[in-house]
């Protein structure tokens, strides 16, 4: 039997909705019951194996509180005119990977309550000096 591969827009919506559930601290359940849906329902979704129809990815973006075109941003294929002719690989892919970890919805979510701006450059300044890059310019 072949196993079935989802479609790279699909899986990408779905994650898009997933990293913005886990953003906000809403579990797979309370998404469901809004939906009227199981939380495997939404699992499948999350992992691109189900479609979401466009009314009901309207009523996800109410719920989650985005816009349609959140679910689409940096989907596959969609070249950025900035981005387009560089010879750096497109860090999108790698930075979504991260974004959608455990730790990377963590780190997002505790980031942005530090409030002292000073503290968060120097939180930056670490962060590069542990990962070996402390003296490459940053973004």
């Amino acid at each position: 039997m072949v196993k079935k591969v989802p479609d790279p827009i699909d899986a990408h919506v779905g994650s898009r909705v997933r990293l913005r559930r886990m953003l906000i601290g809403m579990s797979q359940e309370k998404l469901g019951g809004a939906l009227n849906l199981t939380f495997q329902q939404v699992q499948k979704y999350e992992k691109g194996a189900n479609r979401i129809g466009a009314g009901r990815l309207f009523r996800i973006a109410q719920l989650l509180g985005v816009s349609i075109q959140f679910f689409f941003d940096d989907a596959p294929g969609d070249k950025e005119p900035h981005t387009a002719g560089f010879s750096e690989p497109d860090p999108a892919p790698l930075m979504m990977e991260f974004v959608n970890s455990p730790e990377g919805i963590q780190l997002n979510r505790y980031f942005a309550l530090i409030s002292d701006s000073s503290v968060r450059k120097r939180l930056v300044d670490l962060v590069k000096a542990l990962a070996g890059q402390g003296d490459k310019p940053g973004p």
